[in-house]
C-alpha cells in the first residue's frame, strides 16, 4: 500500500494501552483518597498522645478517635455543657481526675488548663485508662466516656441491655450514636495507621 509500510496497532495493543491508563487512574485516585482520609483522620499532637496513651494503658487509635469525635482536633472548643478542649472534659470529671492524679492542691491546675492540649490529653487518657480497666470492652468504654461510668454500670446490671455480661443495647440514643461514631473512627485509625 501507499501508507509507507506503517503497521496498524493491533486491537490487543489498544486494549493494553487502555488498561494501563485505567490502572494509572485507579492508582492516582486511590492515592488521593488515602491522602484525603489521612487529612480527615489526622494524628495531631502525636508526641503527647503516644506518651499519655502508653502511661495510662490506652490504645493510641482510641485516643485519636475520641479527639476526632469530641473536638475535631480543636483545642479551644467548649460545649453547651461546658466540656472543654480536645477530649471535651466536663467540669465535674476534671475535678475527679484532678483528685485521682493528686493534683487538686496544685494552684497551676485549674479547669482552664483543659484548653491546653497537653493537660487535656493527659486527663483524657487517664479517664480512658480508668474506663478501660473498669469495662474493658470498646463499646462500653465509649459509652461510659459519653454517659458516665455509673450509667454503663447500671445498664450492665439490667438484663434488657446485656448478654453474658456484655452491653448489647444502649437505652440512651445519644450515647448509642456516640458509640457508633467512636467505633467507626477507631476502626478507621487502626486501618489507616497500621504499625
Amino acid at each position: 500500500g501507499m501508507n509507507g509500510g506503517k503497521k496498524e496497532r493491533g486491537p490487543w495493543m489498544n486494549l493494553l494501552i487502555w488498561a494501563a491508563i485505567i490502572l494509572a487512574c485507579i492508582v492516582v485516585i486511590g492515592g488521593a483518597y488515602k491522602l484525603m482520609l489521612h487529612q480527615m483522620y489526622p494524628q495531631k499532637y502525636e508526641g503527647i498522645v503516644s506518651v499519655c496513651a502508653q502511661e495510662y494503658g490506652v490504645e493510641e487509635s482510641l485516643v485519636y478517635a475520641v479527639i476526632k469525635c469530641e473536638s475535631g482536633f480543636r483545642p479551644n472548643v467548649t460545649s453547651k455543657a461546658d466540656a472543654r478542649g480536645l477530649m471535651q472534659i466536663m467540669p465535674e470529671t476534671f475535678e475527679w481526675i484532678r483528685y485521682k492524679l493528686d493534683e487538686e492542691n496544685d494552684p497551676d491546675m485549674t479547669f482552664d488548663n483543659m484548653y491546653n492540649a497537653e493537660d487535656n490529653i493527659r486527663y483524657g487518657c487517664f479517664l480512658l485508662g480508668y474506663l478501660t480497666d473498669t469495662f474493658g470492652e470498646l463499646g462500653e468504654v465509649a459509652a461510659a466516656y459519653h454517659a458516665g461510668a455509673g450509667s454503663v454500670s447500671s445498664w450492665l446490671e439490667d438484663s434488657r441491655y446485656t448478654k453474658n455480661g456484655i452491653l448489647t443495647d444502649i437505652p440512651n440514643p445519644d450515647t448509642a450514636h456516640y458509640v457508633d461514631k467512636i467505633t467507626n473512627a477507631y476502626d478507621t485509625y487502626c486501618r489507616l495507621y497500621k504499625k
